[in-house]
């Protein structure tokens, strides 16, 4: 038999309640404002209600403004260094290498993206930030003293979706809208959607985790507080996602168990499937034959 191609797997992760407690505003550039976190949300909420505008956008702005307020630069090293302070759930540093090594062990190739409504700059500050084949997260456009001045992009839970697609398909820029309509037929796609993973925690997250389960991936609900656990099973019942576990990483851990038998599900799918393949075509050739 032909020797077959390292199928690539991706791990799609939401951020904030994903792989780090709370929201990335909260560690660093919330403090150097001189704010609290109950009330920058609480006036994110208020002036998005009241303007009907989107959430996102409106924090975006908040810390614009803020930052204006109290005399705080913007610019993306500035993000980097909020990044810096970002805390993250047990386990997450080791993670990657953990899964790697399983996923090359038994013949796959892991990639890992970061898909979330938090802010890309912060995120490349992270310690995990090198781990990621891709980021897709809001991001500012900076002026010509590098600061940042207006939102560039604005990730909600609809325009997560979009992103599954361009890892599906291969595509790495967020402002490409050529090659993302373009066809290409499911057997050249770079990562198939049964191929995927997904990992979320919030209401933002539900698109693309029912979208991921639907189309043939799998979709794992994370939760960091337990009192959250009722919450990530009621995805479960909902017929939403495939599995429930806490957001600790280690690898004795529930979560490292769960990845390690849908890696192993999808090598032995890939081998069945081309199988599959290999007798079909010794049949259509001895067909051919008579």
């Amino acid at each position: 038999m032909a020797k077959s191609k390292r199928p690539t797997v991706a791990l799609i992760y939401d951020f904030d309640g994903t792989l780090s407690p709370g929201n990335m505003q909260e560690f660093g550039f919330i403090q150097a404002i001189g704010k609290g976190k109950e009330e920058f949300w609480k006036k994110n909420k208020e002036l998005s209600e009241k303007n009907d505008a989107n959430g996102i956008l409106c924090y975006m702005y908040l810390m614009l403004q803020a930052a204006k307020n109290n005399d705080i630069s913007l610019k993306r090293e500035s993000f980097i260094q909020f990044g810096s302070q970002v805390e993250l759930f047990n386990g997450v540093r080791e993670w990657f290498t953990l899964i790697n090594q399983y996923g090359r062990s038994i013949g796959l190739d892991i990639k890992h993206y970061i898909n979330s409504s938090g802010l890309k700059e912060m995120i490349e500050g992270t310690s995990i930030s090198k781990e990621f084949e891709n980021i897709y997260a809001c991001s500012f456009l900076y002026d010509i003293d590098g600061v940042a001045y207006w939102p560039g992009v604005a990730v909600d839970y609809t325009t997560k979706t979009q992103f599954l697609f361009k890892i599906n398909k291969g595509i790495k820029e967020v402002s490409d809208n050529t090659k993302i309509n373009e066809f290409i037929h499911e057997s050249e796609r770079p990562v198939p959607f049964e191929n995927m993973i997904y990992f979320g925690d919030g209401e933002t997250d539900i698109p693309c985790m029912k979208m991921v389960k639907d189309h043939g991936g799998h979709s794992i609900a994370v939760y960091g507080n337990p009192k959250k656990r009722a919450t990530a099973y009621k995805l479960i019942n909902d017929n939403r996602v495939n599995f429930a576990c806490s957001a600790d990483y280690r690898k004795d851990k529930d979560i490292y168990a769960v990845v390690k038998r849908i890696l192993d599900k999808i090598k032995a799918d890939h081998e069945f499937n081309r199988l599959l393949k290999i007798h079909k075509q010794q049949a259509i050739n001895a067909d051919h034959k008579k």
